[in-house]
């Protein structure tokens, strides 16, 4: 594992930091708009307050921020797609990968990061009972202690049962400023939740709570599209089930499916998932930010209070 200089020093001084995944970029979008909106997160997560640590396999190395020129080669070099499975392949192989969820939330983790900003988590495949196709994410967030903000779960999902699977994982999903189970490109899914938190410092204190009570799996924080942004979920369906259904046909399964249909409803909807996706990033990597500066700032007045209450040495 390799920190960039920037992310080394935030360690020693423990300043806020946001873990970013990288198979947004090399995976979900055409370049150069994925460059550009990598450059773009990483300085919405700056403007808030916390620094920016986007995750990729170089050479074999698991590198924890990347500079200019490793982000540049991440979004326009052939990539590996990295489940957290495929981790030691890659280091192995002195490979070139994209984590995903699962493997930038183990990385992120391993660390020392506490809060990852992603678009959607991966989760239940529609027809799984058939297919048996659930995504590594569910596991991986039972498993690994980090804050994930995301826009729920991909609508190209099972909504109701990857929020079954979250439960029975014992993974909370709280709702940002919404008491609804958020659909990706769509505010509502009408699949509600009895979590909710209406401000950043409402989420950091959960994940406080947390990690004190010895709790080792991941807090979902589910932050709808903003309302301008969003697709509703009544005009996505049609192409939804259009997409899924040409997969099948097609045989598509396995790591393929996700990217295959994003771009197959890239096309059936002339871009406007595009759009959408990069909105949706941006909102959570802003959220992501002020929930890592609100964990600073508490940890800080716990220091500063047993300062105050320890007595002086004579």
């Amino acid at each position: 594992m390799k920190f960039s200089d920037e992310i080394s020093e935030a360690r020693e001084r423990g300043a806020p930091i946001v873990a970013l995944e990288t198979t947004i970029l090399s995976h979900g979008m055409p370049y150069p708009q994925n460059l550009e909106t990598g450059r773009e997160i990483e300085r919405i997560v700056r403007e808030a307050g916390a620094l920016p640590a986007t995750i990729a396999v170089l050479d074999g190395e698991i590198h924890i921020g990347l500079d200019t020129k490793q982000l540049e080669h991440v979004a326009s070099a052939p990539m590996l797609k990295l489940g957290r499975g495929d981790l030691a392949y890659a280091v192995a192989k002195g490979a070139d990968g994209a984590t995903t969820v699962a493997a930038t939330a183990h990385c992120a983790a391993i660390a020392g990061i506490r809060v990852f900003a992603t678009g959607g988590i991966g989760g239940v495949h529609r027809g799984a009972e058939s297919t048996m196709d659930v995504s590594g994410d569910l596991d991986t967030l039972a498993s690994t202690r980090i804050a994930v903000v995301c826009a729920g779960a991909k609508a190209i999902l099972d909504l109701p049962k990857t929020l079954e699977a979250l439960e029975t994982r014992s993974v909370p999903v709280v709702g940002y400023r919404t008491s609804e189970f958020p659909a990706f490109w769509s505010r509502s899914s009408g699949v509600p939740l009895s979590l909710r938190a209406d401000s950043a410092q409402e989420i950091a204190a959960m994940i406080d709570a947390q990690e004190a009570l010895g709790l080792h799996g991941a807090v979902v924080v589910a932050n709808p599209i903003p309302p301008d942004d969003e697709i509703p979920a009544q005009e996505l369906e049609h192409d939804i089930d259009a997409a899924t259904a040409e997969a099948g046909a097609a045989r598509i399964t396995g790591k393929a499916l996700t990217p295959w249909l994003l771009d197959r409803l890239f096309t059936r909807t002339e871009g406007r998932t595009l759009r959408a996706n990069v909105a949706l990033v941006r909102s959570n990597a802003r959220l992501a930010a002020e929930v890592a500066v609100s964990l600073r700032d508490r940890a800080s007045s716990v220091r500063a209070g047993a300062r105050r209450s320890t007595p002086p040495q004579p």
